[in-house]
């Protein structure tokens, strides 16, 4: 009598087997291969979504696939679990955040586990427990004593609802990255981590890093800046002081014929001190300072400025030329000061004009096809004119020239500068890491020694939402003893910046017990770099620029021999529903669980990895889960109707053969697990992979009865249901183990060698099809014989070649020939 998929049933019986038998538990062993495969790990802030579901089936797929591989695989999963939103619940809800923190992570365990990931549970981290966060504490002293971590006074991002300072890189177009307020300016003492010490060595590190989506790389390589140019002294008579100033055209140098200062410029108070509106302006570099740096820099915002009634020699042409504050210069880049040639840049273009500037050409196109455009500056390189002796040349020779005389002369010389600032870490929170730091009035700043570590968050506080650190104002914790003196101190009450928690977290995995230092090296030597990282795109800046700056450090500081973490990262893409991503605010949420109580974690699993390839934005569908629940519930009936193979002992009194059923299962096996072994293992297109199972799953259907009938046709059913199942595990463990247990194997699926198909026979029929437009031979490409006219005609349209000549317009008739062409009529 058959039996129902009881999805239910069978999922909770197999989480239970393997978490009984740690069946994803392990160890170092010299003697295989080594895959480590990581998920960034989540926030715990409540439930997981189907972003998480998305990622962690990604990541599940490869690991499950590598282990059948026979890698020794280490899949670990742990919770980002410091920062602001636990500490918004304290506020909102009276609920300590660190109960809030640990009820949420309970909760999101049992939905992580519900879903059958493949996760090493023993190797678990949690950021928010005092063994985690005394080895931020430890690697903060370390760099500390290196002068890689330094405390000043500076500007920062200043988030009025959130009520602490940000990043750089947490500041997007002027707005918070966590809550969307428009960002401020304030004036802090900070802790900042010397970021800038690594970053040329994190834009050479991009040659290690070819398996990175190329537009990730491109967004580091901006947030770095590098720029190579050259500095050189402005002298200011008048105050008997030099203003230096870094730029990238020092060819246009003899077109400078105004100075612009930032308006944090330490010169800048002194320029304005006999200026006779010095009130209006104060007033105005206060209101500048104010205003949040990415929208003063931003090309569309007006350009304001000040003439401050001081001049400058430039020291190329010895002319006095103005010097002006302005909003546009930020002290942040270069050297806060720039060298004005409005001629040849057009925000420098653009304030001149405002202001009745002088404007001067210096630059020629150095061909007669190139023309200056009237209203606009002339950017480009080209032949230098009214340039003195440098007239005549090239705009790169110029440079070089021009550099080795401001070398010569002792005013200038060749620079490289960076966009990159030192990451601010200080952050006026209570949940947070805190900053082991000791202030003491004879002895200064003062480091909390290492046998005193952690300095632990305390467990009193009130969460008020008012502006200052919540541990301010716990006596407790601020007062204390100085350690060098003994005398009466403080502590420092900033927290850091949660990007520090998740900027190493992925070494911790290798040794998670360790408690002599933040990893063990010959554990890490083992298990690093991670071979595939997982997590959205969003991350490209902050938190992996972060994590390869630690890594780097903790090279030279000896705990590694790693120079990249990431060598592979794939970012996936978003989930949307109804046309945009899923948000609670805009109410198109679907909720896991709901979708686990009514489809199983199996279907579920499928649907989310065959819907889109993992790189590309994936839009819900409940009729596509549907379908995906469908296709799990066809495989299981197949095996109802034939667990009968597995179980006979007696060869066929008749039979009737047919070797072309036969021949085509065989060939079909064959060449469905070479390309679901190559879309897991090389394209990482499990998507196609799940397709290719599908194609199996309707082959057999189609072929099982004629099969049945010889024996030689069981043996290769039976073969290809059991091929099937260890191909199908990856993405549906839980029916898998169940069918491979119910065809009476002893062994688990997750625990057998992948199948191995035959080159022979794993050769696809491919044709050659031309495409034609309007008659004319445009393109051609392969498909597999007898691919269907519809999926014909959908490759041709998409052809990069066939694209451009469409250039956008849909063609009026489509002809397709099966095996032969296309032809397009437009």
């Amino acid at each position: 009598m058959s039996e129902n998929y009881n999805f239910e049933e069978i999922e909770k019986k197999w989480q239970k087997i393997w978490e009984e038998r740690g069946v994803f538990e392990v160890e170092e062993d010299p003697n295989r291969p080594k895959f480590y495969c990581l998920e960034m790990y989540p926030y715990p802030s409540g439930r997981i979504h189907m972003g998480h579901v998305r990622n962690y089936s990604i990541g599940d797929v490869i690991a499950r696939f590598k282990k059948m591989k026979g890698y020794n695989v280490l899949h670990p999963i742990g919770w980002d679990a410091l920062g602001m939103p636990a500490e918004n619940a304290a506020i909102k809800h009276g609920i300590h955040p660190k109960k809030w923190t640990l009820d949420n992570i309970d909760y999101m365990r049992s939905q992580l586990k519900k879903m059958g990931f493949s996760y090493a549970w023993s190797r678990e981290v949690n950021s928010c427990l005092p063994e985690y966060y005394k080895w931020n504490q430890w690697i903060f002293l370390k760099m500390f004593e290196k002068g890689l971590a330094y405390r000043k006074m500076s500007w920062v991002n200043w988030c009025p609802q959130c009520r602490t300072v940000l990043a750089n890189e947490q500041v997007i177009a002027g707005r918070c990255w966590r809550c969307d307020s428009e960002v401020t300016q304030k004036k802090m003492e900070q802790w900042f981590l010397k970021i800038t010490a690594y970053a040329e060595e994190l834009l050479s590190g991009h040659a290690q890093l070819s398996k990175w989506p190329e537009h990730v790389l491109q967004m580091q390589r901006n947030w770095i800046g590098k720029s190579t140019g050259a500095l050189v002294n402005f002298e200011v008579p008048d105050l008997q002081k030099k203003i230096e100033v870094f730029t990238t055209r020092l060819d246009t140098i003899y077109g400078a014929t105004f100075l612009v200062l930032s308006v944090e410029h330490p010169l800048a108070a002194e320029l304005i001190a006999g200026h006779p509106k010095k009130d209006e302006l104060q007033e105005w570099i206060a209101r500048t300072i104010a205003e949040a740096r990415l929208k003063r820099e931003a090309k569309d915002e007006e350009k304001v400025g000040y003439d401050t009634g001081i001049k400058a020699v430039n020291p190329f042409t010895g002319e006095l030329i103005p010097i002006w504050l302005a909003n546009y210069v930020l002290m942040d880049y270069g050297t806060g000061a720039v060298m004005a040639v409005p001629a040849h840049d057009q925000r420098d273009y653009e304030f001149a004009v405002k202001y009745g500037l002088p404007i001067r050409q210096v630059i020629a196109p150095a061909s007669s096809e190139v023309k200056v455009e009237e209203g606009k500056a002339f950017e480009s390189h080209g032949l230098l004119i009214n340039s003195g002796p440098f007239t005549g040349l090239s705009s790169e020779e110029a440079m070089d020239r021009m550099a080795a005389y401001a070398e010569e002369k002792g005013f200038g010389r060749k620079s490289v500068t960076y966009r990159l600032r030192d990451w601010g870490i200080s952050r006026q929170r209570y949940w947070g890491t805190p900053i082991p730091i000791i202030y003491c009035a004879k002895c200064g700043i003062v480091p909390v020694p290492y046998e005193q570590l952690p300095v632990e968050i305390p467990s009193q506080a009130e969460f008020t939402g008012e502006e200052g650190s919540p541990l301010e104002k716990v006596p407790e914790f601020v007062n204390t003893t100085c350690p060098k003196c003994g005398g009466p101190a403080r502590r420092e009450t900033d927290t850091m910046d949660t990007f520090v928690d998740s900027s190493w977290y992925f070494f911790r995995y290798c040794s998670p017990k360790e408690d002599k230092m933040p990893f063990r090296p010959d554990k890490a030597k083992y298990w690093m770099p991670v071979d595939l990282y997982i997590g959205g795109v969003e991350h490209a800046i902050l938190h992996l620029i972060y994590s390869r700056f630690f890594t780097k450090y903790l090279r030279d500081l000896g705990l590694t021999n790693v120079d990249e973490p990431f060598p592979h990262y794939l970012a996936q893409g978003m989930v949307t529903k109804d046309g945009s991503a899923m948000s609670k605010s805009r109410g198109n949420i679907v909720d896991p669980d709901d979708m686990i109580k009514t489809y199983g974690a199996d279907a579920l699993r499928v649907f989310i990895l065959f819907a889109a390839p993992p790189e590309k934005e994936f839009a819900w569908s409940d009729e596509g889960l549907e379908g995906c629940f469908r296709f799990l519930q066809r495989i299981w009936n197949l095996f109802e109707e034939n667990y009968d193979l597995f179980k006979e002992t007696e060869k066929l009194s008749e039979e009737k053969q047919d070797e072309a059923a036969y021949q085509r299962v065989l060939k079909k096996l064959h060449q469905t697990i070479k390309k679901v072994t190559e879309d897991i293992e090389v394209r990482f297109h499990l998507n196609t992979a799940i397709s290719a199972l599908m194609e199996l799953v309707n082959t057999l259907r189609k072929e099982k009865d004629i099969l049945r009938q010889s024996q030689k046709g069981r043996e290769v059913l039976r073969q290809a249901l059991e091929s099937l199942v260890l191909m199908l595990s990856p993405f549906a463990p839980h029916v898998a183990e169940e069918l491979w247990e119910r065809t009476g194997h002893k062994t688990l699926v997750a625990e057998t060698p992948w199948p191995v198909y035959m080159p022979e026979l794993a050769t696809e029929d491919v044709v050659t099809i031309v495409v034609q437009v309007n008659g004319k031979l445009r393109d051609k490409f392969e498909v597999s014989l007898d691919t269907e006219e519809e999926v014909l005609k959908t490759m041709a349209l998409e052809l990069p070649r066939i694209k451009e000549i469409l250039a956008g317009k849909a063609p009026k008739k489509v002809v397709c020939v099966k095996n032969k062409l296309v032809s397009l009529v437009v």
